[in-house]
């Protein structure tokens, strides 16, 4: 993904899919962790928020991360944390847009230290958000909320169209 035009196609239609599925938490729900010690949805959707925005938008850009943590804090209440997720996601958006094309191909450090080239980084991002997705679609689950299948047809739709054993 070196080239800036996919690399942000690909952002908007990967945070689009996350998205359709951040909407069905139920409002009531937003604190709701599954265990003692897990992230609540509401956790998890100011952690892809304030990840994306303070530490990948930032390090991209060769300044250290200022990720602020992802508590009640930062947004309370259903309302508050989508205005909260989608307003970070546009800042950060804007900052990926605005990256010089070159910068995709140099290195930025992780939080860790480690030097990464970006386009790298900016992969592992999308990764990460793919990985918090699919604890909202588990959590989702459990709470009884039908969710969308991220690519149209659910596992035993697949089967039943397979030729194979």
């Amino acid at each position: 993904m070196t080239d800036h035009p996919t690399f942000l196609a690909y952002l908007d239609r990967v945070h689009a899919r996350t998205r359709r599925v951040a909407v069905l938490v139920p409002p009531g729900d937003v604190e709701w962790a599954p265990a003692e010690g897990r992230m609540t949805f509401g956790d998890l959707l100011r952690h892809l928020a304030g990840i994306e925005r303070y530490m990948y938008a930032e390090t991209v850009w060769g300044r250290p991360s200022v990720y602020p943590g992802h508590g009640p804090e930062r947004a309370a209440g259903f309302e508050a944390v989508l205005a909260y997720y989608d307003r970070l996601h546009a800042e950060s958006r804007e900052l990926f847009a605005s990256l010089p094309p070159e910068r995709l191909t140099e290195k930025c450090r992780t939080p860790a230290g480690t030097p990464i080239t970006v386009w790298k980084w900016l992969r592992a991002h999308l990764e990460h958000e793919a990985h918090h997705r699919g604890q909202l679609y588990l959590m989702l689950g459990l709470r009884g909320v039908e969710v969308p299948q991220l690519y149209g047809l659910t596992a035993e739709e697949v089967q039943a169209r397979s030729g194979g054993a």
